[in-house]
């Protein structure tokens, strides 16, 4: 670039020919909040270039042409891997909704270092591998039932994580990771389904034999009392069955508007034309 520098009475200026010319090649980066970019200088003619160690921050900045800019996202992010077919300790194929969320905490460090691609190159399938890992100590009923069983995985696979991003080098923190509910297969779902249908069959045939055994204990109980009630009294069978029919006729006709015909346990006969 170059532009017509002129100087009139003591004073420096760029005419705005020139200024328009020096704007025009140059390159202008303006990230939004919670970005930053990484600036990689790549001269056409002198120079060596390389990452510049500043990033640039929220507003405008502007760059030789030849310059490339790298934008990184700054706020928590998240990473999500669907996991298919991860084998349990008992040989049962489950996937799992595998989550983290990471922060980049330099971003220049981490463009120089480890380029754009930074989280598919170096961490995404070691973090697959750290949770097939995790999840082949474990049996498949432990990790689709058990909170614990999923809370332990979590902490174990995050450990390691944490382990590996220091171990590596890599300008990321991990905020949050888990790894969700297991799936196992549907042929195992449906299995469980039967089972639970059957055994729920069971409980409810069970709960009304109880019941039927109940009810026939109380009766055996009530016929047990009248009996004894009876042989109390000194009646007769055919007294007795007298005498709770009077009763029952008392309750009935408590307010004396009906009227009950007692044969004495005749039969009554009719006349047939």
């Amino acid at each position: 670039m170059r532009a017509a520098l002129i100087l009139a009475a003591g004073v420096r200026y760029f005419s705005p020919v020139c200024l328009a010319s020096l704007l025009s090649a140059c390159s202008v980066y303006s990230p939004d909040a919670g970005h930053e970019v990484v600036l990689v200088e790549k001269p056409w003619f002198f120079g060596h270039g390389g990452v510049n160690p500043e990033p640039v921050k929220p507003g405008r900045t502007y760059a030789a042409l030849s310059t490339e800019g790298v934008d990184v996202y700054m706020q928590p992010m998240k990473a999500e891997t669907e996991m298919q077919d991860t084998m349990t300790s008992d040989g049962v194929p489950i996937s799992f909704h595998a989550i983290m969320v990471l922060q980049v905490t330099d971003s220049v460090s981490l463009i120089k270092n480890f380029g754009r691609d930074w989280y598919r190159n170096n961490l995404e399938e070691q973090f697959k591998t750290m949770v097939r890992q995790a999840v082949r100590k474990r049996g498949m009923n432990e990790t689709a039932i058990s909170t614990t069983a999923l809370d332990a995985i979590d902490e174990e696979i995050r450990d390691a994580l944490v382990a590996f991003i220091k171990e590596k080098g890599l300008p990321v923190k991990v905020i949050t990771m888990t790894v969700g509910r297991a799936n196992p297969p549907d042929a195992i779902k449906n299995q469980r389904i039967e089972t639970a249908t059957q055994e729920q069959r069971i409980q409810t045939e069970q709960q009304t034999k109880l019941a039927e055994i109940q009810r026939k204990s109380a009766e055996e109980a009530r016929a047990a009392a009248d009996n004894a009630y009876r042989l109390a009294i000194g009646l007769s069978p055919e007294q007795y069955v007298q005498l709770k029919r009077i009763e029952m006729e008392q309750r009935v006709c408590a307010d004396g508007k009906c009227t009950f015909i007692d044969n004495s346990g005749a039969v009554p006969t009719f006349a047939v034309k």
